[in-house]
């Protein structure tokens, strides 16, 4: 598998970086820095640039990933829907207004999740309701890389 991730990483945007300290398969995600870093070996980590929660709504802590979707269709929580009430109650998966992309691993109790977007721009800045946002093409690879029950740390 290391073969492939240096392969993925020389391929793309992404880099491997030093990042001491965590177990392999542990995704750390660092909201100041708008980056998600997946840990290969203990020492060194695959790096993603992502979008994050924004002021107000970032969050920290520790959660799992408990669910892997591909397509998945979204319904908008409360909160959001009090924001855009002209919101369908389902965006199915697929779907061009779809904030879900092509890929999600929703974290905990499914508050939130870690997916892929159908709008790039957003990626790198504070914009999600504390979600963590990647390009299409980094959540395919990360979802092909971990499984559920893979632990995530966020900090800021």
């Amino acid at each position: 598998m290391w073969a492939f991730v240096v392969a993925a990483a020389r391929a793309s945007t992404r880099d491997i970086v030093p990042l001491p300290g965590f177990k392999p398969g542990t995704i750390v995600v660092k909201t100041s820095e708008r980056k998600l870093y997946l840990v290969l070996d203990g020492r060194n980590a695959l790096r993603f640039p992502v979008g994050v929660g924004k002021a107000g709504q970032a969050w920290t802590g520790l959660a799992r990933i408990t669910g892997k979707y591909v397509r998945p269709a979204w319904a908008p929580p409360a909160d959001i829907r009090r924001e855009n009430p002209r919101l369908p109650a389902v965006i199915p998966g697929g779907a061009p207004n779809n904030p879900m992309g092509q890929f999600a691993m929703t974290l905990g109790d499914g508050t939130y999740a870690i997916h892929g977007t159908n709008r790039p721009a957003s990626v790198g800045r504070f914009v999600s309701h504390g979600c963590i946002r990647m390009y299409n093409a980094d959540i395919r690879e990360l979802f092909s890389m971990v499984a559920v029950g893979a632990p995530v740390i966020v900090e800021r």
